[in-house]
């Protein structure tokens, strides 16, 4: 198995706290899939307003977390594009459906895909489960850009 710590992951990606919505990268296979974590829990800067009597994670934070998901992989599959002043960005989001709430004390899990790569554009399935219950999914199309 290919895993990534949370060292490495700090390496790929330039997100941070409170941003950084990956722990660590389970599996992955260059070019094709990768499987990550994320520990959900009540110290989440979001939960005080989103909702006070209830905490949910919102899920656009879902989908951010699959979008970071894809982009581990797809830093994996194609190691020189990892550069200081690079930054992967959303190009699309399509089919973006919500089947589970996502509370404090779950573990979420991402299992994205690799569907194709088009003059600059990767396009990916995601999906985010909390234990065997599919919480979101989503096909993304993200692309890479150096500011240096």
């Amino acid at each position: 198995m290919n895993s990534i710590d949370i060292h490495k992951v700090l390496q790929m990606l330039p997100h941070r706290y409170p941003f950084l919505l990956v722990d660590r990268v389970l599996d992955y296979t260059k070019g094709d899939r990768l499987t990550a974590i994320k520990n959900v829990t009540i110290n989440e800067p979001f939960f005080p307003g989103h909702f006070p009597s209830r905490p949910v994670m919102p899920g656009v934070l879902v989908v951010e977390a699959i979008a970071q998901a894809c982009g581990l992989l797809t830093f994996v599959s194609e190691e020189n594009l990892l550069t200081e002043n690079g930054v992967f960005l959303f190009v699309g989001i399509d089919k973006a459906r919500f089947k589970r709430q996502v509370e404090p004390g779950d573990q979420l899990r991402f299992e994205v895909k690799m569907v194709r790569k088009m003059r600059g554009i990767w396009m990916y399935q995601g999906n985010a489960f909390v234990g065997e219950e599919l919480a979101c999914s989503a096909e993304l199309m993200c692309t890479y850009k150096d500011f240096a």
